[in-house]
């Protein structure tokens, strides 16, 4: 009953990020990843015969956000937009389940920008097309597109009843760094209470 939402908007108020959200690179022959191996080392000042730590995870095809958090509590969520600029969307985001409207525990920031993705798990997505179907609405081509078309609903209360998830993976702008490395920063979340993929390996 918390997180019904608001009343419905007219449209989503813009939100400028004050750190880029990037989308990602692609590589699809080794010798890719290999070169990008080599503008790691080179960055990092290091030989070809050091090892470089790398964080693998599965792709999650969603949405990407960005949570803003001011002393543990959730501000702010924006779309990634063009990296640029996204769309408010913290009523929605609220909605969620799976995202916490408060982080606490060690090292909490004053602020902190939680970058993730919002998702339909793939039983979750054919559930939502069958429902859809029969009540005669829009049936949805993909689990990414039935993840942005539920967020981006103006009326909260559409997002609420749809099984959205998500899972943190990033932070952006943060006034005290979550750790040093990527795999730390993930574990930070956890600790926070912030879901993250089980899935991922150093």
């Amino acid at each position: 009953s918390q997180r019904i939402g608001a009343a419905p908007v007219e449209a989503f108020g813009k939100v400028r990020h004050a750190v880029p959200m990037l989308s990602l690179g692609n590589a699809f022959a080794d010798e890719e990843v290999a070169e990008f191996a080599g503008r790691v080392r080179r960055f990092l000042g290091l030989g070809a015969e050091e090892p470089v730590e790398v964080v693998a995870e599965p792709k999650i095809d969603g949405l990407s956000i960005s949570l803003t958090y001011d002393k543990g509590r959730l501000a702010l969520a924006a779309t990634r937009g063009d990296g640029e600029e996204g769309e408010n969307v913290t009523a929605n985001v609220k909605t969620i389940r799976q995202v916490p409207q408060r982080i606490d525990g060690k090292g909490v920031p004053d602020r902190i920008e939680v970058r993730g993705e919002i998702y339909l798990g793939h039983a979750d997505f054919k559930t939502l097309n069958a429902e859809q179907a029969a009540a005669g609405g829009k049936v949805f081509a993909n689990p990414r597109n039935a993840a942005a078309g539920s967020l981006r609903q103006l009326d909260a209360s559409i997002t609420a009843r749809r099984p959205l998830r998500f899972f943190a993976y990033a932070w952006g702008l943060a006034s005290t760094l979550p750790a040093k490395t990527q795999s730390g920063g993930t574990e930070t979340f956890g600790a926070w209470g912030l879901p993250v993929n089980p899935l991922m390996r150093v």
